[in-house]
């Protein structure tokens, strides 16, 4: 559905380990970002694709980022092991707790989920649930 999601960072290089040690759980890979002329930043994507991307980066109009009230980005994971690891690796981090990793069945029976924020105040949530495991097999 979303070919790339991008998340302001204040400070980058605090993001960038914060995301590198949190996405590794779920299978994403940190690669060379394309040069487009913009503002540096880092970037994530499942190993062997080129799409979905999840970037951190500083703001292209020099501002300071921001996190979005009511803004959340959730990535799916291959299993509720990866969903606890991820959110455990966010928090030892530094990331700020919003809901321990567990079933929440009144999404979907099977929902295993874990939310989270960045050091930044992103709010983060990790899922594993058969529905998102299909469509990201389909997407492949």
């Amino acid at each position: 559905m979303f070919s790339h999601i991008i998340l302001g960072a204040r400070d980058l290089g605090r993001l960038t380990a914060f995301y590198d040690a949190t996405l590794a759980p779920l299978g994403l890979v940190r690669v060379d970002e394309p040069e487009d002329g913009g503002p540096s930043g880092a970037m994530w994507v499942m190993p062997g694709r080129r799409w979905p991307q999840f970037f951190v980066q500083l703001p292209w109009n020099g501002l300071p980022a921001t996190w979005g009230n009511g803004t959340q980005v959730s990535f799916a994971a291959p299993s509720s092991a990866a969903v606890d690891a991820a959110w455990a690796a966010a928090i030892a981090q530094g990331g700020s707790d919003e809901g321990a990793p567990g079933l929440r069945p009144h999404y979907a029976p099977d929902y295993y989920g874990a939310y989270c924020r960045d050091p930044e105040g992103n709010k983060l949530c990790f899922v594993h649930t058969g529905e998102v495991e299909a469509l990201a097999a389909a997407a492949v």
